[in-house]
């Protein structure tokens, strides 16, 4: 009976505390009585129990960056209170820290013996591990205004808008559930040579404007949530973003300890840390350092609003890690919070949250590195929706406000206007128009106009992976009203092997070109894909006509390496006043016009950290981490075979990467040589791309007209830097703006052998001087330099480019401006 008594008598508040605008839980925030220091803290979910009182009937919760919040309890029995805080502005004007000549900040001496101690707990160091991983997804839309809720699209989901308080809760604001998925997936990792690879074994997506699924199923996965706070920079949105326990910690940041508090058997020391300089990317926030051995046990950081950064409220970080064989720690949970702000107070913002839980954690011993030539690896029957696999595997149940997430988006798919508006969204983001097994477009091409064709209207389309998962069927048609001739082209694509992407295809096109912006075989299209579209506008430069066929074959023979082989057949008529010798080393032969080139290329490829996904029947890369590309391709050109009029053999080299460089920025470079060995029409000599257009372009010399320079040997050296914020958010005036500077060098060593100028035809049969070329002097490069500045309103990149050499050549400016548009963080 006294013991009964006194269990009635006891006080129990259990409860769960969550951020008041994503409504994702805050781990680690302190819950104590008022006025006392009697409390505990949240666990990684936000959960927390307390048993006990206090003279006080309140209880208080605090957390770093957000606002403190009390509520009264009730003495003598169990109860349930929830919290919801609001995030505050926090500036560096609020950390202070003291520290003299003669007493030292007592974080300094723990900070040290963790960067003493990074290359022991980084779980880099461990020959190999693998775990069991389980990802959370969660889109919303939030900030949702009063004005775009009055616009006529969104009065048509007003029902859903009245029902989204529930998902954010009694303090929350109201957000519009987009899009969840979960994935389970068993992630491998070696660390000599550096490889990773997850085998995702099953997803489940629910998504506005998701069908199929099987492209982001790829990417929900551990892959792409790695944070590892023991690197100096860490990658999040694309973006390097400096660790509380970088190499540099006293440069950019500063600190205080709070507390030493025991986390499960860790007694560990409690240190808050905010960056020196509020625009750097870096993070505010708590970290809780283990005693033993000085490693990380939990980390809560958070992006301050005021980095050099676009479109974003906040970037939050939570992690917990755990102990493993040899002292190394890996993630056990990892939380990430990105919100998106609105980018007019017309629209609306995002929150995107990210979960990651990690069991089953092993250090085993390294897989032979033929198990990693597939980075990504998906389950055929990964999508099949198996509700009571679900239960018995997901790591952690679905909350009530998830389930109701889920719910809320299979009804809004079914609005029709909600379905007319990501019929145009997909539209614009892939440049055709599905309809049903076809998909029409590019509808960029759809109308064009030159002064060879005139006004020129297009129609095209391919097969989609409704019609099949292992061919594809395209083709299109266009007409010139000025020329009035119609051109076409028809395509087939094979994908033998999905597993190995080996891919086989055939393609005729008959169409009008110009000389002078063909890229050669290293050259990366897409990213001067805007620049040749408007190349095709306006006045053609020495344009041609064409008729051709090729067949190619493409195989990734392991994760580093693929190679590719195209026969190519084509015959060109120039439409500009051309000639060429029929026999070459004859000054007296007969001249012709057109020609026909038959050739075969071999192109290898070298990657060694490249990954890809597959979409649908394409395939994405996602370029390279570390490593850089190596390139080459061999053309060999037969005469007399299948009509062709020259042999040749041309060969080209690249080399390119991405150098992450800390605080400093971002450089990228590309080196590429090439050489022609024969006597050749200077057609077929290596053209450099000019750009006498307004924009920018990366595979062009921005102050070199068009067709200005031939080659037959090059060698030329493209760099690129971008500042980020290093400079200007140093500049007093100009670091409120948010512009970034950005430095660019070009230079281009070329020239054509004396054999080859001797054979180039000067006059036409009747006399008429015909259009030549330049050749760059032996051993005087064409250089240019650029400065420019980027993230001009956000969206635009303006750079000064000024020309080094060659400038008194006619109709050469020395400088000029460009333009390009950018949309990033």
């Amino acid at each position: 009976m006294l013991l009964s008594s006194i269990s009635v008598g006891q006080t129990i508040i259990e409860g769960k505390v969550t951020d008041a605008e994503s409504g994702d839980p805050i781990p680690f925030a302190s819950v104590y009585f008022l006025g006392t220091t009697k409390g505990t803290a949240t666990d990684f979910d936000g959960f927390f129990k307390l048993t006990g009182e206090a003279e006080t009937d309140t209880l208080v919760v605090s957390f770093i960056g957000y606002e403190t919040k009390k509520k009264v309890y009730q003495k003598g029995i169990s109860q349930t209170i929830n919290y919801q805080l609001a995030p505050e502005a926090t500036s560096l004007g609020d950390f202070v820290v003291t520290a003299g000549r003669k007493i030292e900040n007592p974080a300094w001496e723990i900070l040290r013996k963790v960067i003493d101690n990074k290359a022991i707990n980084d779980k880099r160091r461990l020959a190999a591990y693998e775990y069991d991983s389980y990802n959370k997804i969660e889109i919303d839309l939030d900030n949702i205004s009063d004005k775009l809720k009055k616009r006529k699209i969104m009065q048509k989901i007003t029902a859903v808008l009245d029902s989204i308080e529930i998902i954010a809760g009694e303090d929350g604001k109201p957000i519009l559930p987009l899009f969840i998925s979960e994935s389970l997936s068993t992630y491998y990792y070696r660390s000599d040579p550096r490889l990773s690879k997850e085998h995702v074994r099953r997803t489940k997506i629910t998504g506005i404007g998701i069908e199929d699924g099987s492209l982001i199923s790829q990417v929900i996965g551990s892959t792409f949530q790695q944070y590892n706070f023991y690197q100096n920079r860490m990658n999040i949105v694309e973006k390097e973003f400096a660790s509380p326990i970088t190499d540099g910690w006293r440069l950019l940041y500063d600190y205080e300890l709070q507390d030493s508090v025991y986390i499960g058997e860790e007694f560990c020391y409690m240190i808050d840390f905010k960056p020196k300089n509020d625009q750097e990317l870096a993070f505010v926030g708590k970290m809780w350092i283990a005693k033993e051995g000085y490693a990380l046990k939990q980390v809560d950081a958070t992006v301050l609003r005021s980095a050099n950064l676009n479109f974003i409220e906040k970037i939050k970080v939570q992690q917990e890690l755990e102990r493993v064989d040899g002292d190394a720690w890996l993630p056990s949970k990892t939380r990430v919070l990105v919100d998106v702000a609105e980018i007019t107070n017309k629209s609306a913002g995002f929150l995107a949250k990210f979960y990651t839980s990690n069991k089953e954690l092993k250090v085993t011993e390294p897989r032979d590195l033929s198990f990693f030539d597939r980075a990504l690896e998906l389950e055929e029957d990964a999508r099949i929706v198996d509700e009571e696999f679900w239960e018995a595997n997901r790591h952690d149940k679905l909350s009530p406000t998830e389930m109701n997430v889920i719910s809320m988006i299979d009804t809004m798919k079914n609005i029709p206007v909600v379905k007319t508006w990501t019929t145009l969204a997909k539209t614009f983001a892939r440049g055709y128009v599905e309809v049903g097994k076809l998909d029409l477009g590019p509808w960029p091409f759809l109308v064009g106009n030159n002064d060879v064709e005139g006004f020129r209207l297009r129609a095209g389309g391919r097969t989609n992976e409704h019609f099949s998962l292992n061919w594809q069927l395209n083709g299109y048609a266009a007409y010139g009203f000025k020329d009035e001739q119609f051109k076409y082209g028809l395509g087939a694509k094979w994908i033998a092997n999905r597993k190995d992407w080996t891919v086989f295809d055939v393609q005729y096109r008959k169409d009008v070109d110009q000389y002078g912006i063909q890229p050669d075989a290293l050259t990366d299209i897409e990213s001067g894909a805007a620049f040749l579209a408007l190349t095709q506008l306006g006045n053609l430069v020495r344009p041609f006509r064409y008729e051709g066929y090729q067949f190619g074959a493409f195989r990734q023979f392991s994760r580093a390496f693929s190679a590719s082989l195209r026969l190519n057949y084509k015959e060109f008529q120039p439409e500009f006043p051309f000639r060429y010798r029929t026999e070459l080393s004859r000054n007296d032969s007969p001249l012709a016009q057109d020609y026909t080139t038959s050739e075969v290329t071999l192109r290898l490829k070298y990657a060694r950290d490249e990954a890809f996904i597959i979409s649908d029947n394409s395939r994405i890369s996602l370029g390279t981490l570390r490593w850089p590309t190596f390139l080459m391709s061999v053309t060999r050109g037969f005469k007399g075979v299948a009509g062709g009029d020259f042999d040749y053999t041309r060969v080209n080299l690249g080399i390119s990467q991405r150098l992450k460089m800390g605080f400093w920025g971002n450089s990228t470079y590309q080196i590429n040589a090439g050489h022609t060995f024969e006597d050749l029409p200077y057609t077929l000599l290596n053209a450099h791309i000019g750009n006498e257009q307004f924009v920018y372009t990366s595979i062009a010399f921005n102050t070199m007209n068009f067709y200005e320079f031939v080659s037959q040997s090059y060698a030329s050296l493209r760099y690129q830097h971008q500042f980020e914020g290093f400079i200007l958010n140093r500049v007093p005036l100009l670091r409120k703006l948010k512009w970034r500077l950005v430095g660019t060098s070009n230079i281009l060593f070329g020239g054509v052998s004396q054999s080859t100028l001797a054979v180039q035809a000067q006059m036409d049969e009747n006399g008429n001087a015909l259009p030549q070329f330049d050749v760059l002097e032996n051993g005087k490069p064409f250089a240019e330099v650029g400065i420019g500045v980027e993230n001009i309103f956000k969206f635009f990149r303006v750079d000064y480019i000024r020309r080094l050499t060659y400038l008194n050549k006619p109709g050469v400016d020395g400088s000029t401006l460009k333009l390009s548009f950018n949309l990033g963080l």
